[in-house]
């Protein structure tokens, strides 16, 4: 039964710490870690402010189920083992969806990144550079 309590604490480990680095905006976006919805993928900073927004109820969460793994532990009973982490592992998902809701909405609230300027002409659309000359002469 020892492992059963060992199930929300190392849960509650790993969640909190993935909480801790988006609330220092520490977490890499090219990981599988963090809120990751189509508004905090548009840009780097939309999902650096999504992981900050949901950094603190996701840390909550991870520190609730440690509390709850730690609780089972000095249950005396099974019954109470069981009924502690159970508690612990749901309270601990629930705290980490409010966090991707909080989160999603932060990064929706991010503007647009402006579209990336074709390099041939620095995005000025003057028309007299080469780029336009050589499709030009291409398609003739």
């Amino acid at each position: 039964m020892f492992v059963i309590a060992l199930v929300p604490i190392v849960l509650g480990v790993l969640v909190g710490w993935g909480g801790f680095l988006g609330l220092r905006e520490k977490l890499p976006r090219d990981r599988g870690a963090g809120v990751r919805t189509a508004a905090t993928m548009r840009s780097e900073e939309a999902f650096r402010l999504g992981n900050k927004v949901a950094g603190v109820p996701t840390l909550a969460g991870g520190v609730i189920a440690v509390l709850a793994g730690i609780a089972a532990l000095v249950m005396p009973t099974t019954f109470g083992l069981l009924l502690a982490s159970f508690v612990g592992v749901i309270g601990m998902v629930a705290l980490v969806a409010a966090g991707g809701v909080l989160g999603n909405r932060a990064a929706a609230t991010v503007p647009e990144p402006e579209p990336e300027r074709p390099a041939g002409c620095s995005g000025c659309a003057c028309g007299t550079c080469g780029v336009f000359k050589k499709a030009d002469t291409a398609t003739a």
